[in-house]
């Protein structure tokens, strides 16, 4: 190889190193988002005292209605906990999570419905949690959703038929100040 073709070899060698450096080189300038924690759907997340709140929802069809709180509450300690959710005007709904374990509040069993929601739907609430294992407490901003998404029209609370004066039955909403397992 005579000393024109070396050098040409040359330069296209450095050339490509540095078009790979610049290429790699992002990567080590920008931050990655997947070292960042962030709630991947609609709700919102929290911790207090050994209770982590996923994806926390309410579902409501607007401000006075009742309103359903949706997602998961996982407990990391060693002894029985329960959260309390007070809402807006008085309104409260007690959850227990097991030991070690998690309480899906999407299930039917383990329905979590406040008397009012609090903000219409498409707006955030404003929460207080308070967790008896350690009594900590906090106030937590949770987004209100109505059934226009069809994957959360399952959750709206549903009225339940009661007798009225008259001896018909009318439709009033039946929220629940405690929840069991």
């Amino acid at each position: 190889m005579n000393r024109g073709r070396r050098g040409k070899l040359a330069m296209a060698t450095a050339a490509l190193g540095i078009g790979l450096l610049s290429v790699t080189g992002c990567g080590y300038i920008n931050p990655q988002q997947t070292s960042e924690q962030y709630s991947p759907s609609d709700g919102t997340s929290t911790e207090i005292g050994a209770l982590r709140l996923r994806n926390m929802i309410v579902i409501s069809q607007g401000e006075d209605k009742p309103g359903r709180v949706v997602g998961a509450v996982y407990n990391s300690s060693s002894n029985d906990v329960k959260l309390t959710i007070k809402g807006a005007g008085g309104s409260q709904v007690q959850v227990p999570v097991k030991k070690n374990s998690y309480t899906l509040l999407n299930d039917s069993t383990d329905e979590a419905i406040l008397s009012t929601a609090g903000a219409m739907p498409g707006s955030v609430v404003e929460v207080t949690i308070t967790e008896d294992g350690t009594n900590q407490s906090a106030q937590f901003k949770v987004p209100v959703m109505d059934g226009t998404i069809a994957d959360y029209k399952q959750y709206l609370p549903t009225p339940s038929p009661t007798a009225s004066p008259s001896g018909t039955a009318t439709a009033t909403p039946t929220p629940s100040t405690t929840t069991t397992p």
